[in-house]
C-alpha cells in the first residue's frame, strides 16, 4: 500500500520512472500517469511514445505541463494512485510561462493533503554536479534543490535511484 505522498529522485537514465511505475502498478490494477512534459519535437515526442509503450496496459494519462495542484485535485480518487512525472519539467514549464515559482511550489505543497489518493512524484536531482555557468540553469537548480526539499519534508516515503538500483532515504 503506498502512502499519501512519495517522492523518487534520480539522475537522467538512473531507473527512476521505472523503478516509480513498479511501485504504482503494484499498488492498484487501474492508476493515473499524470505527464508534465510537452512534446516541443520529434526527440522529445519519442521519448514519450517510449515511456507509454513501456507502462503498458492499466494507465490513464493526463497531460499537465502547468496546473499540477489543479489536475492533481480534479484527477485524485483513493481507489486509483497518480505518478507524475515529472517534477523537473513541471518546474521547467513554469520557469519559461514565466511563472512565481516559490508561489506554485508553496501550492502544490499546500495542497497535497487535500488529494484523497496515493501520489508518487518522480524528479531528476540536478544538484550533484557542477555549478552551472549561466544564470537560468543556476536558478533553475535551486529551485529544484527547494522543490525537493519541501516534496520530500511532506513526503511519508522517498527513494533516491542510481543505476536501477533504488535506495530509501525516508520512510
Amino acid at each position: 500500500m503506498l502512502p499519501p505522498v512519495t517522492l523518487v529522485l534520480g539522475g537522467a537514465r538512473s531507473g527512476k520512472s521505472s523503478f516509480a511505475e513498479a511501485l504504482v502498478s503494484e499498488a492498484a490494477p487501474t492508476r493515473l500517469y499524470l505527464a508534465t512534459a510537452t512534446a516541443g519535437d520529434g526527440e522529445m515526442a519519442d521519448r514519450i511514445a517510449r515511456h507509454r509503450a513501456r507502462r503498458g496496459q492499466g494507465w490513464q494519462t493526463v497531460e499537465e505541463p502547468l496546473d499540477l495542484i489543479g489536475a492533481l485535485a480534479e484527477n485524485g480518487r483513493a481507489d486509483r494512485p497518480i505518478l507524475v512525472d515529472c517534477l523537473t519539467l513541471w518546474l521547467t514549464n513554469l520557469m519559461v510561462d514565466d511563472r512565481d515559482i516559490e508561489g506554485e511550489i508553496s501550492a502544490l505543497c499546500a495542497g497535497l493533503s487535500d488529494i484523497p489518493g496515493p501520489v508518487v512524484f518522480v524528479s531528476n536531482e540536478v544538484g550533484l554536479g557542477i555549478v552551472p555557468d549561466n544564470a537560468m540553469a543556476r536558478a533553475f537548480r535551486d529551485h529544484a534543490g527547494q522543490l525537493h526539499q519541501r516534496v520530500a519534508a511532506f513526503a511519508s516515503q522517498v527513494y533516491f535511484v542510481a543505476a536501477g538500483l533504488p535506495l530509501k532515504m525516508k520512510g
